[in-house]
């Protein structure tokens, strides 16, 4: 029996293999035994006829691909990247890689190539947050567990689905629920996890920060501030109280769309619960203004004193298996490893462990940037921003533009597949070992439970590669996952409160470690001052507008079975029954005025492209506002590339569309 660790969401489940089958790991803290639906099948995406499996090239993108060797395909790149200015490199990494597999990108890119452009698609999904983490407590830290859900008198989830997007979580959530916890679901659908709300309320897209800032001021205006804490402990509340007197309640109740007899209610449960919880995701983040949507969230746990105690605080929920660990080790452009920014002392110490004299102060370029920076090569590895990126169109004529497209990937049937020039076999889950840290610091070890197949590779060893060939011999030549772990742990130990040097490799495979608990247990924020920082902030309306040509605003989001492009859970037929592949959710109202009726093929217009779909007429969703899965490949052809001025997080779910009948 082989004890590992799921390759989907951010929870991180244990599970265990036996006789060519996964079952739940009953010991592991996470999940206590239990798996979704894609951890269960998880073993069928390793054995599938999509599998990219040796090394092809091209010298243009109307030519077929040709299998090459290893060695031929790493001196294409290498001889590239060599001849190439080193800010027209880019390293477009995956919050799906192992934490290892981050490591040596990150400091080939940083440390020897001598730029920061590697990014990660962890940009799309979680960079708001990471911001306005740092804003707020100092530095990039989750302080809440999801263990702490039965300490929590009320969870508030807003812009969350987490029935479908972290299953086995909602599973902790609904025990909660048995034992007393109450629960406030804040989002324009009736999801499926407001069927578990006691109080649902249908907010307005687009006015989250009109919400929290109501909740905010009514904690001034009713004295309910923790005075010794925002007295000892917090910055800028003078400022934050005297802004707030100048906001008109009633213009920031009508702007969420709620009634005041929805929000006072809202109100009697928050008053009357001691432990509170937000937990947020991408209907947050995935915003023009994420950042500030996180900042708001916050505020409200900064004057209630409701954080850095069990079953309190501010919750951001991670949506891939490790978009924590690329955090920590440098995956992101605009900070360096183990949660390190660009101040000389910071260069200083990088610089110093690596041997190096290379690492820039210049933040590189976020994944949202690299098609639009004229770059000459971009190595993409793990992930499908073809796919994922907003405003399709102009990516993919953006990406055609660029001399060299490196796909390292274990499948052959992604999106940004056609417009690659070399595509390198990655070796997936279940061929490969190293380790991931979930939703809530939780470092995790996973681990290899078949052989390698044909002429496949770990991630690591294909950037070591390209690494070695560009002369790097001494500085890359590591013989294992755990030898890179070791020295990624040693060089935690720069940044002390990163504290993963406290655990090893070995232990990891017995049981997960958490960092960062003595930061709670002292009440740290990480601040110059060591003080937490409020932000006033306000609703601009930056997102697109409806117009009488496109009166509908789109949102976007997972489905329970389905994990991104498909390019693994398409393929079992137990993950094909839940929810169809290409919906979309229209509210009755609009489809009777449209003659549209459930079942209908239609289309979905944007000034920016155009998709087909199928109606699900419903009135779970608000009038005026469809809902289309991610699981349609073609989504983003729709969407808007907005993105907020902070975190460069695109705006995915304040699209204006028109919807026609077909």
């Amino acid at each position: 029996m082989i004890k590992s660790v799921c390759g989907y969401c951010g929870v991180g489940c244990g599970l265990e293999f036996e006789e060519n089958k996964l079952v739940g790991d009953v010991v592991y803290p996470t999940n206590e035994g239990k798996l979704c639906s894609k951890g269960v099948s998880e073993l069928i995406s390793i054995q599938t006829p999509t599998r990219l499996l040796r090394p092809i090239s091209r010298e243009n993108l109307d030519e077929d691909f040709k299998t090459i060797s290893w060695e031929s395909a790493i001196n294409q790149v290498a001889t590239r990247i060599a001849i190439s200015n080193k800010d027209k490199v880019g390293f477009y990494l995956s919050g799906q890689l192992l934490t290892e597999d981050y490591y040596i990108a990150n400091k080939l890119m940083k440390g020897f190539i001598g730029s920061n452009n590697v990014d990660t698609n962890s940009r799309t999904c979680m960079s708001s947050a990471v911001v306005a983490y740092k804003k707020s407590l100092g530095i990039d830290y989750v302080p809440v567990r999801m263990n702490d859900v039965h300490d929590a008198n009320l969870l508030i989830l807003v812009g969350a689905n987490t029935a479908e997007a972290h299953v086995v979580f909602h599973n902790r959530i609904k025990t909660a629920k048995k034992n007393g916890l109450k629960i406030i679901v804040i989002d324009p659908r009736f999801t499926d996890t407001a069927k578990y709300a006691d109080l649902y309320l249908p907010i307005k897209p687009g006015s989250d920060i009109d919400f929290f800032n109501l909740v905010s001021k009514r904690i001034i205006d009713e004295d309910l501030i923790d005075k010794e804490f925002v007295e000892n402990h917090i910055n800028n509340f003078t400022l934050l109280q005297n802004k707030f007197k100048r906001l008109p309640s009633t213009k920031l109740l009508k702007r969420t769309g709620l009634t005041k007899e929805q929000f006072e209610e809202f109100w009697e449960m928050y008053k009357s619960n001691e432990n509170i919880i937000t937990a947020w995701t991408m209907g947050i983040n995935q915003s023009v203004q994420g950042v500030d949507k996180n900042l708001a969230i916050i505020n409200t746990h900064l004057l209630t004193g409701k954080i850095f105690k069990r079953g309190n605080g501010p919750f951001s929920l991670t949506g891939q298996p490790n978009a924590m660990g690329g955090r920590e080790v440098g995956g992101l452009s605009t900070m360096l490893a183990v949660h390190l920014g660009f101040d000389s002392e910071s260069i200083k110490k990088v610089n110093q462990f690596w041997g190096t004299k290379k690492v820039s102060n210049k933040p590189g370029l976020t994944a949202t940037q690299m098609l639009e920076a004229d770059l000459d090569v971009l190595v993409i590895c793990h992930t499908d921003p073809i796919y994922h990126l907003p405003n399709r169109n102009k990516m993919e004529e953006l990406i055609k533009k660029i001399p060299l497209v490196v796909e390292i990937n274990a499948y052959e049937n992604s999106e940004t597949a056609k417009f690659a020039h070399i595509r390198l076999p990655a070796a997936p889950w279940g061929e490969k070992e190293g380790t991931q840290t979930n939703l809530d610091r939780t470092i995790t070890k996973q681990e290899k439970l078949t052989r390698v197949s044909i002429d496949c590779k770990a991630d690591w060893e294909i950037f070591q590669l390209i690494a070695q060939k560009l002369g790097y011999l001494k500085e890359f030549c590591f013989a294992s996952p755990k030898e890179i772990f070791e020295e990624y742990q040693e060089m935690t130990k720069i940044n002390p409160h990163l504290n993963i040097y406290e655990t090893s490799y070995d232990e990891l495979k017995e049981k997960p470690f958490v960092w960062g608990e003595k930061i709670r247990e002292n009440k740290e924020f990480f601040t110059p001052d060591k003080k937490g920082n409020l932000f006033f902030v306000e609703n601009k309306v930056l997102s697109e507008k409806t117009s009488l040509e496109f009166p509908f605003i789109l949102l976007t989001g997972r489905t329970r079975d389905q994990w991104h492009s498909g390019t693994k859970t398409n393929l079992p037929r137990t993950l094909l029954k839940h929810k169809a592949l290409n919906f979309c959710e229209i509210n009755s109202k609009n489809a009777k005025i449209l003659g549209i009726k459930d079942g209908d093929n239609i289309r979905i217009i944007s000034k920016r492209g155009q998709i087909e779909s199928v109606a699900l007429i419903t009135d779970n969703i608000k009038i005026d506002t469809i809902f289309v899965p991610i699981s349609n490949r073609k989504i983003n052809y729709l969407t808007n590339d907005l993105y907020d001025r902070e975190s460069l997080q695109p705006d995915y779910n304040h699209s204006a569309v028109n919807i026609e009948k077909l």
